[in-house]
């Protein structure tokens, strides 16, 4: 299975400010996606309550049409949701959850592109997996053992996401000693966690979980935090599309109407060496990346002593191809 990788070109290479060395691919079950440019994870909220859209695709048929038109604008995953972790959220049961995603999971299941779960339940984990998801991304950071055994179970690519508290008080007084040290020290321990039940380095991302459990100073300071996350040797996938902490850097108060604020630091992460972006606002996203790109790549052309753009370990994964048989 071949398909372009529009996200970026290699190009992007040179937007890269980062010390350690990034994965040449993510493993997710059958598909393997290069990551010598940053990828765009499309976000799909099949909920009546997303912060993001406040439940414009709730239905299954007007989530998998919003899924393919995030599809065509150029996202290389579609990460599917059925509860929402925004602050203050309340739980759903894994039953509704379930209705919700699955659902949508199993019409988009051979749309070309990993189809990720998003979601924090070992059952909801599981029968995503079965229904074709090829990803799985936890915001509960797999602390659920039984998360763990589904992640060790299969050959899932893995988000492992860094959350303080739940969403129902997340956000009622997050505090840290140092906030990168202590976000980074739980990511690399779960992630050796899993490689402990036996799962592949190679499957394992870390997301620093922006919104989830901090303030904007948090938030800022995880951003800026993206090089000494990423030379852990994990990719590291940013979710700032349309978050809280944009609105209080801008006054902006309405969610979709942050793109601005969400480009800027969905560029700024992918310059400090993140790798997956999610992103609501697609092919915005993708354009900019694109235009960043080529803009960098000539920056570093036209250094005196620059020689050819340094770049990251391909391995044998052609830069056109996101998946196999």
């Amino acid at each position: 299975m071949t398909v372009p990788l529009r996200a970026a070109t290699a190009s992007s290479q040179a937007m890269t400010a980062r010390s350690g060395t990034t994965p040449a691919s993510w493993c997710c079950g059958r598909f393997r996606i290069p990551l010598c440019a940053p990828v765009v994870m499309g976000a799909v909220n099949v909920t009546p309550d997303s912060f993001s859209d406040g439940g414009t695709h709730a239905d299954t048929d007007s989530a998998v049409e919003h899924a393919r038109l995030l599809l065509g604008q150029g996202a290389a995953i579609l990460d599917i949701g059925g509860e929402s972790t925004r602050p203050g959220a309340g739980q759903v049961t894994v039953a509704e959850e379930l209705s919700r995603v699955l659902p949508v999971i199993k019409r988009l299941a051979g749309c070309g592109v990993p189809i990720s779960a998003d979601t924090r339940h070992a059952t909801v984990a599981h029968e995503a997996l079965a229904g074709g998801a090829s990803i799985i991304n936890d915001v509960g950071g797999f602390c659920d053992p039984k998360m763990r055994e589904v992640a060790a179970s299969s050959k899932a690519g893995l988000v492992v996401m860094h959350m303080q508290g739940m969403p129902e008080t997340m956000q009622a007084e997050p505090v840290y000693d140092d906030v990168a040290a202590e976000v980074s020290g739980f990511l690399l321990r779960q992630a050796a966690l899993l490689e402990e039940m036996g799962v592949a380095r190679e499957r394992i991302v870390i997301d620093p979980g922006l919104g989830f459990g901090k303030t904007l100073e948090h938030n800022l300071l995880l951003l800026a935090a993206v090089p000494e996350l990423a030379s852990h040797g994990y990719p590291v996938l940013i979710g700032a599309s349309r978050k809280g902490f944009i609105g209080r850097i801008t006054g902006e108060s309405t969610p979709a109407l942050r793109l601005g604020g969400s480009i800027a630091a969905a560029l700024e992460s992918a310059r400090l060496g993140a790798r997956i972006l999610r992103a609501h606002d697609v092919a915005e996203t993708v354009q900019a990346l694109q235009v960043a790109a080529e803009i960098a790549k000539r920056s570093a052309e036209s250094l005196p002593d620059a020689g050819q753009v340094p770049s990251v370990d391909q391995g044998q994964v052609p830069s056109d191809v996101i998946g196999h048989p």
